[in-house]
């Protein structure tokens, strides 16, 4: 005899309306995946590190040309509103204070990865691919490189490069700016 196991989704409305209630709070490190409330892992000294130095470099590097948001949610659709570790943004004026930003507003997001790299890599990277975010940044702390998907369609990427220690890679947005994969991983 099989058992099925039926799962309740919410949406974007259910879920910001457990959070207005105080069903889900500051305390609940969650996020929003295709429906299902997904509790995050806790951030480690390294992954805090590399989230920094890269904001840091980030705003240096971008200052004016983007807005960059560090762990803010995004809202992709109807069922998913993740927190990626790093948003680069185009610029509004009211700082999204109008509503979270969404694909369109989207340049490139960065995941910061370490115990969560299988879900980031195979679950959240073709959930950006399915929205049509531009650019991907998987920063491996285990392998000390960087993951750089482009050119989505439907639910992956058609390009992936991958950067090592000693190599620089660019955004497809500001191709005039460059990153040294060092600096990332300090």
């Amino acid at each position: 005899m099989t058992v099925q196991i039926l799962r309740k989704k919410f949406t974007v409305g259910q879920y910001h309306q457990m959070i207005e209630s105080g069903i889900l709070t500051d305390r609940d490190h969650v996020e929003l995946i295709q429906g299902e409330i997904i509790e995050m892992s806790p951030v480690g000294r390294r992954h805090a590190a590399c989230v920094d130095r890269l904001n840091e470099l980030l705003v240096l590097k971008l200052f004016r040309k983007a807005l960059i948001r560090v762990q803010s949610p995004i809202l992709l659709s109807d069922n998913s509103e993740p927190q990626p570790d790093i948003s680069i943004l185009q610029r509004r004026e009211d700082f999204y204070n109008a509503g979270h930003p969404t694909p369109a507003d989207i340049f490139v997001l960065v995941e910061v990865s370490d115990s969560t790299i299988d879900f980031d890599r195979n679950v959240k990277v073709p959930i950006y691919a399915q929205e049509q975010i531009p650019e991907i940044w998987l920063v491996d702390l285990n392998d000390t490189q960087i993951e750089r998907y482009c050119q989505p369609m439907n639910k992956t990427y058609q390009q992936l490069q991958i950067f090592n220690l000693g190599e620089r890679l660019n955004f497809q947005a500001f191709p005039e700016i460059s990153i040294e994969v060092n600096q990332v991983f300090g």
